[in-house]
């Protein structure tokens, strides 16, 4: 493969305005080409882009195209460089009225030097935010798509993305749809923008010069109208790939433009390292539905901000993840003190699920055509979630961690969506780790707060997931939670009706279709705040899923928590796997009286405080 980098533009905006800048603070730059101007931490543009690609495992020859007006300041830094020096093409312009254009210097470099391999292309004088990120990618994603590759980002805010070629990308395939050049506002609804970093595939090279042949006027022979062509009119693959930074082309900027996203990107790139990451996700309680979740069919759940997982990430030389000092034992106090938390704890804590997450994180941005970072870091975790008793303890920790991830990679909700968001954390659990889980608990950690959501096969078939709709939490009366202190393993509770309802026996089926109903008529109750009709239903729901499974499968503790709920006219259901109980009590009054009991009883009771998005504010916290 062979990379080639454009520098032949003649800047003329930005070399007259360092040349006429009064305050003698850029004098030392007038007649220095765009390309050899400082760039971010005081690197020349270019140096970076020759420091990226000189990579001889990937790149058999490195080729540099300017103008014959710098060409003497590109031999200069050639020799200064340790790049070959008869690799610097000379296109023979020297004012922008006799420009070549830039398709016509790429084509220039190929016949030359009679290149028949295929070609990375990069704008020498691009100005690039994230100075890490790692080329390989690019070029095993490209080897990965039957056809040619075009590098976009996502627009800042400030960014107007009629100044830019905007791309159209297909989520599924990346197969970029429509190349729309500086398109007016309201023509497209996309805010990818495409940069001068293209691989062209060897057999597409001959497209150049027909290209060229339709554009006689240097002025049409811009990248953007040769993508225009290839994609909407020859309808050539083209594929996307994100990198999740920011990309200024400084070719005919001015002065202004050029010091303020050199600062801007500057300070972003030490914002970056300076501080660590914080996520958190909450514990839930299944209000309603569960366990049809992984059934097809309907639930409400909720975030509790009584227990969280709490996952930090700072930047480091190496990738390192710190094991818990309570939940990732490797030290004891004797055979006993082992024996007695493996059979209370088991034997997996939460440094499998740091792993697990970064593993699938890293196998989703690649086949999904986004370039990480090639920066470093160390991830540590907390949680205070009760094991084993059903409160989502091992997707909370899956869901923070992907935050911090999230965060640290700038990967924004468009890259990742809620709905495939709460997939992903879900797939972590089942394909990497084997965990027997439902997307109920992934979806209401990643939405946060009061969710209902329908999981009918029409919808998961057809889209891949869902319907998740956020519902109000004002005024919500006061729910209660209590758990075993020394559970079981809360994933036994599902015994065989996964089988049972895949055979399609009629009192499963049935009983799931029976949740969903309920779950819709607790999301009216909800709305219309009857808490009598939402606590008949609750007990409805625990009295259906009890029919179904079975005590023996519920177990003793789980049966004694919700008969002794029940004592205090309470209405009591599982809020999850098993290990813990959630209940409504209306008679508030009884709440101490209950509390004691369940504490004599060997429980851990808490009155519970629900999460709401809304009002709060860390990583993970808002």
């Amino acid at each position: 493969m062979i990379c080639i980098l454009l520098v032949a533009g003649h800047g003329t905006v930005l070399e007259t305005q360092i040349k006429n800048d009064d305050t003698g603070l850029y004098s030392h730059l007038i007649g220095v080409p765009k390309a050899l101007l400082p760039g971010i931490g005081g690197k020349k543009i270019l140096d970076f882009w020759w420091e990226t690609v000189n990579m001889r495992q990937l790149f058999t020859e490195v080729y540099l195209v300017t103008n014959a007006d710098k060409y003497k300041h590109y031999e200069r830094w050639a020799t200064a460089n340790d790049f070959p020096v008869e690799n610097v093409v000379n296109d023979g312009s020297t004012t922008l009225e006799d420009r070549l254009g830039a398709v016509a210097d790429l084509e220039l470099a190929i016949r030359s030097h009679k290149l028949q391999d295929d070609i990375v292309v990069i704008a020498g004088d691009m100005l690039c935010a994230d100075q890490n990120f790692d080329i390989a990618q690019v070029i095993r994603f490209f080897r990965s798509k039957p056809g040619e590759l075009i590098i976009h980002y996502e627009l800042e805010e400030s960014e107007k993305s009629s100044s830019r070629g905007i791309v159209e990308v297909c989520p599924d395939t990346n197969r970029i749809t429509r190349f729309s050049e500086k398109p007016q506002s309201g023509l497209t609804a996309s805010r990818l923008a495409s940069v001068v970093f293209y691989c062209i595939q060897r057999d597409t090279l001959s497209f150049l010069s027909d290209f060229l042949n339709l554009q006689p006027q240097a002025t049409d022979r811009s990248f953007g109208r040769f993508w225009e062509w290839l994609i909407n009119e020859k309808q050539l693959d083209v594929f996307g790939m994100k990198l999740p930074t920011g990309f200024q082309l400084i070719g005919q900027v001015g002065l202004s433009d050029y010091t303020k996203w050199l600062t801007h990107y500057s300070s972003k790139q030490q914002d970056n390292g300076a501080k660590p990451i914080t996520c958190r996700s909450y514990a839930r309680v299944g209000l309603m539905g569960n366990p049809s979740d992984g059934f097809n069919g309907k639930t409400i759940a909720m975030t509790i901000s009584n227990f969280w997982a709490e996952v930090t990430l700072v930047e480091s030389q190496t990738l390192v993840l710190v094991p818990h000092p309570l939940n990732d034992p490797t030290e004891f106090g004797s055979l006993q003190d082992l024996f007695c938390i493996s059979r209370k704890e088991g034997y997996l804590g939460g440094l499998r699920l740091l792993q697990a997450t970064c593993k699938k994180f890293y196998q989703f941005c690649s086949k999904q055509g986004i370039a990480l970072t090639k920066q470093n870091f160390t991830l540590k975790y907390d949680t205070n979630i009760p094991r084993q008793v059903g409160l989502a303890g091992s997707s909370a920790i899956v869901s923070a961690t992907l935050k911090c991830l999230m965060e640290f990679y700038n990967i924004t909700d468009n890259d990742l969506p809620k709905p495939v968001r709460a997939n992903f954390i879900l797939n972590v659990e089942t394909d990497e780790l084997f965990i027997t889980a439902g997307l109920q608990d992934r979806v209401v950690q990643v939405y946060e707060g009061l969710v209902c959501m329908d999981f009918s096969k029409k919808l998961m078939e057809e889209q891949g997931y869902g319907n998740y709709v956020s519902m109000d939490m004002s005024n919500l009366p006061l729910f209660w939670l209590a758990y075993l202190s020394d559970p079981s393993d809360s994933g036994r509770i599902h015994s065989n009706i996964r089988q049972r309802w895949l055979s399609g026996e009629p009192q499963v089926v049935e009983a799931m279709n029976t949740f969903a109903e309920l779950t819709d008529q607790a999301r009216s109750a909800l709305q219309d705040r009857d808490w009598s009709r939402l606590a008949q239903l609750m007990d409805q729901n625990f009295e259906l899923r009890r029919s179904v499974y079975t005590d023996d499968c519920l177990g003793p503790g789980n049966l004694k928590m919700v008969l002794l709920g029940k004592q205090f006219g309470s209405a009591v259901k599982l809020p999850g796997s098993g290990g813990a109980v959630v209940g409504l009590c209306l008679d508030q009054d009884r709440l101490v009286e209950m509390r004691r009991a369940f504490q004599e009883a060997g429980c851990v009771f808490c009155v519970i405080t629900p999460y709401n998005p809304s009002a709060s504010t860390v990583c993970g916290q808002h």
